[in-house]
């Protein structure tokens, strides 16, 4: 059965003692109010993931009845990069064992905040070219989602005996 802590997200530059994390290792944590993008912030680059939902879409609540949730147990950011990398691990495996008809996957979150980064030159001669620490709001990067604790990040719908199979392929997911 499926228990709380299986469906707590993995950071992974911890998972295997690796640095494999890239740069959501600094925006991973809360800050702030939600800074989205508006007439005042401009510039910023579309988000990676575009399909949200896979599967049979149009299914009735009485052919799927079974739905197991993936819920996050910390209070984080979740880039557009790494839904898009769950949707496409977790939609591969269900098309595979158990058929693109037979289950419906749904993202819940959407990645609505603004990421910034104040790059900084690594050169020699920086110090003459950059300002350091003096203006340095950053430019937009990249978006990501504020999941809340218990907040439901991904569902899958389907038959109540595919159950395992969901499972497995939402563990592969986080």
């Amino acid at each position: 059965p499926l228990r709380p802590g299986d469906c707590r997200p993995v950071d992974m530059h911890t998972r295997s003692g690796r640095w494999g994390a890239g740069l959501m290792r600094c925006y991973r944590f809360q800050r702030g109010k939600p800074y989205i993008k508006s007439r005042f912030c401009r510039g910023v680059p579309d988000a990676k993931i575009r399909i949200y939902d896979v599967g049979r879409k149009k299914a009735n609540v009485d052919e799927f009845p079974f739905c197991v949730h993936l819920v996050s147990m910390e209070k984080e950011n979740i880039s557009s990069e790494v839904l898009e990398a769950a949707r496409i691990a977790c939609n591969k495996y269900m098309v595979k064992f158990a058929g693109k008809d037979n289950f419906h996957m749904g993202v819940r979150v959407h990645p609505w905040d603004v990421l910034r980064i104040n790059k900084m030159l690594s050169c020699a001669g920086a110090d003459r070219l950059q300002t350091g620490m003096r203006g340095a709001f950053g430019k937009p990067t990249g978006t990501c989602a504020r999941v809340q604790i218990g907040q439901v990040i991904l569902s899958v719908r389907t038959k109540e005996n595919l159950g395992p199979l969901v499972q497995e392929a939402l563990r592969r997911a986080k």
